[in-house]
């Protein structure tokens, strides 16, 4: 059974919360991050990313880099940037994108059900990037940024989440420049915290939605605690992670794209005469670009126009919750086969566009001649998500897009409170 916790929030002072908080470290590079926070001393970056405020020829992995995070958020919260709370308390953390709401609890989850599989993975991690924030984790002695974890909606949940939004005034109410709204509401009262704490506890798995190496790295760091405190009783705060829990019927997975260098060798007629073998190929005579309305089905953009694939029969397992994804199946039957794109992970003729972007992103490139094929993708449900980490399988690379992104710097998890 899945637990959820409380916990004393170190966050920041209301009137600063809309300069702190930043997109996640891991969606901008370092020169993108220094130019986010020029004339912003209070962004969160400032600890995310912390070789901003070094020389640019740092190595990212540097041990400089992992203490001037430490120092960084030492100092903000020596000048007030940051408070801590008096009581443990769950937090309400509510999105707003294009008029969608997407509301979670902020709490910490436990170290052992992420051992145990009760929070359930459905990617691989990538050791390098693990280690990085195991060292920032460590230094710090913080969860400083959000494991995006979904569960089966459970209506009693938002009734209670729904109660405290409405009967109490939001700690933050914001729109971040890129227009998406954040509010967050403090849930003190303590019956309303063991109520939501005791739901949780009959729910029987939470799933990793985004932030699969903060949780790895997280959880690394929580047992390198427990090694150096060989009688710890399991209530340090080191035990837990610092987690953002949505049901899965408020999340909105944007489809994920893949565009390709060149056609391997074929020719337009060829590569066309191959492709109809697995998909169904219809051009597209409708204006502006083609979105899929349904599984397994595909946009197709090559030499100005656009075309509709739709998979034949036998090109996939229905029975296997892997293979009948729609990236799987354009991967077996077309990427791999036919473009010769084995390993989706480290070929560089691929790349691949977040649905944030839109679709004109894959024309354009194709239009100016540094891509040759684009792909538009129908988007990966949430059931397909669960399904695949029920099953305990990996979805393959790059299949999950989602929006909007959680803020760091709102809530940060001291792991020696």
């Amino acid at each position: 059974m899945a637990i959820v916790r409380a916990f004393r929030a170190v966050r920041p002072a209301p009137e600063l919360a809309e300069k702190v908080a930043a997109l996640p470290y891991d969606v901008m590079n370092s020169e993108e991050a220094r130019q986010m926070v020029v004339g912003n001393p209070y962004s969160f970056l400032h600890v995310d990313k912390a070789e901003i405020d070094l020389d640019p020829s740092i190595d990212l992995y540097d041990t400089r880099v992992y203490e001037k995070a430490r120092d960084n958020l030492q100092e903000m919260a020596e000048k007030g940037v940051f408070l801590q709370e008096e009581k443990a308390c769950l937090y309400i953390y509510k999105q707003v994108m294009n008029g969608r709401a997407q509301i979670g609890i902020v709490g910490c989850t436990a170290v052992d059900d992420y051992r145990n599989n009760i929070i359930k993975k459905h990617e691989l991690t990538r050791a390098d990037k693990e280690q990085d924030r195991i060292n920032h984790v460590d230094y710090c002695d913080a969860n400083t940024g959000p494991i995006f974890l979904t569960y089966r909606a459970k209506e009693e949940i938002s009734a209670i989440v729904n109660s405290v939004m409405e009967s109490k005034a939001p700690v933050y109410d914001f729109v971040s420049e890129d227009g998406i709204g954040h509010t967050v509401w403090v849930m003190d009262e303590e019956d309303k915290i063991h109520a939501v704490c005791a739901l949780f506890d009959g729910i029987d798995y939470l799933y990793i939605a985004d932030g699969h190496h903060r949780s790895a790295s997280a959880v690394r760091v929580g047992m390198k605690r427990r090694e150096s405190k060989p009688d710890y009783n399991g209530n340090e705060e080191f035990n837990y992670f610092l987690s953002v829990i949505f049901p899965d019927d408020h999340l909105y997975i944007m489809d994920y794209n893949r565009i390709v260098r060149d056609l391997n060798g074929n020719t337009v007629a060829s590569f066309m005469e191959k492709v109809a073998e697995k998909f169904t190929v219809t051009p597209y005579e409708a204006d502006g670009a083609l979105k899929p309305a349904k599984k397994h089905t595909y946009g197709m953009y090559l030499e100005g126009k656009w075309y509709l694939l739709e998979a034949k029969e036998g090109t996939f397992d229905a029975a296997d919750p892997v293979a009948r994804l729609d990236v799987s199946i354009l991967q077996n039957n077309l990427l791999h086969p036919i473009l010769g794109i084995g390993d989706p992970r480290t070929d560089k003729r691929i790349d691949f566009v977040g649905g944030i972007r839109g679709l004109t992103a894959l024309s354009d490139r194709v239009d100016s001649g540094a891509m040759a094929v684009a792909f538009s993708m129908y988007p990966t449900t949430m059931e397909d998500l669960m399904d695949i980490a029920d099953a305990g399988a990996i979805m393959p690379p790059k299949s999950t897009w989602f929006e909007p992104k959680l803020r760091s710097g709102l809530f940060i998890h001291k792991l020696s409170d």
